[in-house]
């Protein structure tokens, strides 16, 4: 099924499309998407890819077309940088970025591994210096100096982030992105570490961080409120220009804004055409969740098994007609499908289906009957799968 025909089956809300509500949203010609499964992701407890399966990933990645892939934190382990360095070495269209603290030989390593862009960052928050940094102010201030402007006289794409932006206070944050800023960085980052700002407080963020440098500005947002996608929407919407995602969202506490949300509500919800080949999304979520042990939840949006079944004897009665009903997107764009179950709630239209799939004819006191036990099985289990079902077909109409 080519875009067109898939387009003409995505039926959202009509009050998207209001002129009022269009108005109000302003977006950035170009919104890049930086990957972090292969570092945030693997950061996730219990997790740890082996250089085979970052390769793996990495390349999924590229084929679906992400922009930029974070592939690691070198300076953890001779094998992080090692991965690194293959993944870069790989020639994929992805620019390929690392994580790094303000470190020259930080800096020398990320060189040696070959990577497009490196990821400088430091706390701002009162709490982290007090607890975890042990410097003051000044001293930072001096580092990202020092380091974002060695980072570019080395001849990597420099990125500037601020660890733990959203409990930080203004002036503090208002100092370090100016330094960062003279000193040469492509890019400023706003992190919310912890997940505890709302989508109204970081619009307001963005837009200062904006006011004082014409620096495209990053978010990375994780998910411990369940505002991480919704604060994306919010960040870019603001001016944000990229953000950082994770395929099914996985990463540290509750993870990472999910990738395939966020894509598919920017380019369906608000209009907004990325160039990914989206089919392919269920079958990198598959691929991380394999690699990385956690299940995708049946439940998970987009590519979660729920998300296109129906088991309701009246949803499935209308799906059957037009799967619009019950469906704002085909499963296809997502690589997904669609699954008719039955059990408790089925009805006599998904029985006759499944029989008229076989040639097989019943009396409607046959449908009554082989539908009761259905339920019945379906009150035990919860769901029938084929097997039981045809063993019912077979006893109701052998009897």
């Amino acid at each position: 099924m080519n875009k067109r025909e898939l387009e003409k089956k995505i039926h959202i809300s009509r009050y998207i499309s209001h002129d009022s509500v269009r108005s109000s949203i302003e977006l950035p010609e170009k919104i890049i998407i930086y990957d972090s499964t292969l570092r945030d992701g693997e950061q996730t407890p219990g997790v740890s890819f082996t250089s085979h399966q970052k390769l793996e990933i990495a390349r999924k990645l590229d084929e679906v077309g992400i922009d930029q892939i974070e592939a690691g934190f070198p300076v953890v382990s001779k094998e992080e940088a090692n991965s690194v360095r293959a993944i870069a070495n790989e020639g994929l269209d992805a620019d390929i970025l690392v994580l790094s603290r303000l470190r020259r030989e930080e800096v020398d390593l990320a060189v040696e591994c070959g990577v497009d862009m490196i990821l400088l960052f430091i706390a701002a928050s009162e709490l982290h210096r007090k607890y975890k940094l042990k410097c003051s102010y000044d001293e930072i201030e001096a580092r990202i100096s020092d380091v974002v402007a060695y980072s570019k006289s080395q001849g990597l794409q420099t990125s500037f982030s601020t660890e733990d932006s959203t409990r930080a206070d203004w002036k503090i944050l208002k100092r370090f992105y100016t330094a960062a800023a003279e000193a040469g960085a492509d890019r400023l980052g706003i992190t919310d570490t912890v997940g505890c700002i709302h989508p109204e407080a970081l619009r307001f963020l963005v837009q200062k961080v904006k006011s004082i440098s014409p620096v495209p500005i990053s978010i990375h947002l994780h998910n411990d409120f369940g505002l991480a996608l919704a604060n994306a929407l919010a960040g870019v919407q603001a001016g944000a220009r990229a953000v950082t995602t994770t395929v099914n969202g996985i990463g540290e506490r509750a993870g990472n804004v999910p990738l395939v949300e966020f894509v598919i509500a920017m380019q369906v919800l608000y209009g907004y055409e990325f160039k990914f080949n989206t089919s392919k999304f269920k079958e990198l979520s598959e691929l991380v969740s394999r690699h990385s042990g956690i299940p995708v939840p049946v439940n998970q949006p987009l590519v979660g098994k729920n998300i296109f079944s129906h088991e309701s004897g009246i949803h499935v009665a209308a799906v059957l007609k037009n799967p619009a009903t019950y469906e704002s997107i085909p499963p296809e764009l997502i690589g997904n499908e669609r699954n008719l179950t039955l059990g408790k709630h089925s009805g006599t239209h998904m029985i006759e289906k499944k029989l008229s799939e076989q040639g097989i004819s019943a009396t409607t006191i046959e449908l009554e009957d082989i539908l009761e036990k259905v339920k019945n099985l379906g009150e035990i289990n919860g769901e029938v799968g084929d097997s039981e079902f045809w063993a019912i077909v077979d006893s109701v109409l052998t009897r």
